[in-house]
């Protein structure tokens, strides 16, 4: 009786042993996995949240300043992010402009989609384009402006694991949002 419960314990020790390591792999994975889909979700919010902004009649600059202090010491935009906010109107018939543009502090690696940032150093007048939908709610409305919230954020994973995965593209660099009000 007494060898069999040496040799027991000797075998749970074994399994153990085999079997932790991948366990943390998996744990470990999933928490900047997870991290990375609160990021995402969170920068979304913060897209909408500024172009429903700037639409009721807030600043740029305001609304920029507002989606920065609304994300918190989570995503710290004011070092990992930056915010671009655009107002678009109907030119002509079938051409929309830029009316202003303003950007946070730093978008180091960061350019608008619709264009102009970073350079030139004014955007007034700049021809872009919309996707359809909105496109079609201004188009006929020359006095509709639409206002567009870009937000971007790099990624950083907190573990060995996230950072595996990372560089082996598993997990974002950088996470992108558009907002179209």
């Amino acid at each position: 009786m007494r060898i069999f419960r040496q040799s027991s314990a000797g075998q749970a020790l074994v399994e153990i042993s085999l079997v932790l390591p991948i366990l943390c792999v998996f744990v470990l994975g999933i928490v900047d996995f997870s991290r990375a889909l609160y990021d995402a979700q969170v920068v979304r919010n913060l897209s909408g949240e500024g172009s429903s902004l700037a639409s009721r009649g807030t600043s740029l600059t305001d609304t920029i300043n507002t989606v920065v202090a609304d994300a918190g010491s989570d995503l710290n935009m004011a070092a990992n992010g930056c915010v671009i906010v655009s107002s678009v109107t109907l030119a002509t018939a079938t051409n929309y402009v830029i009316t202003a543009q303003a950007k946070s502090s730093p978008c180091n690696s960061a350019s608008s989609k619709l264009g102009c940032i970073p350079p030139p150093a004014t955007c007034t007048g700049q021809t872009t384009s919309l996707p359809p939908s909105v496109a079609g709610v201004i188009s006929g409305n020359p006095n509709y402006t639409a206002y567009v919230t870009e937000v971007y954020y790099n990624f950083t994973p907190v573990t060995p694991i996230g950072a595996f995965l990372k560089n082996n593209n598993l997990l974002p660099t950088q996470l992108y949002s558009g907002a179209y009000y």
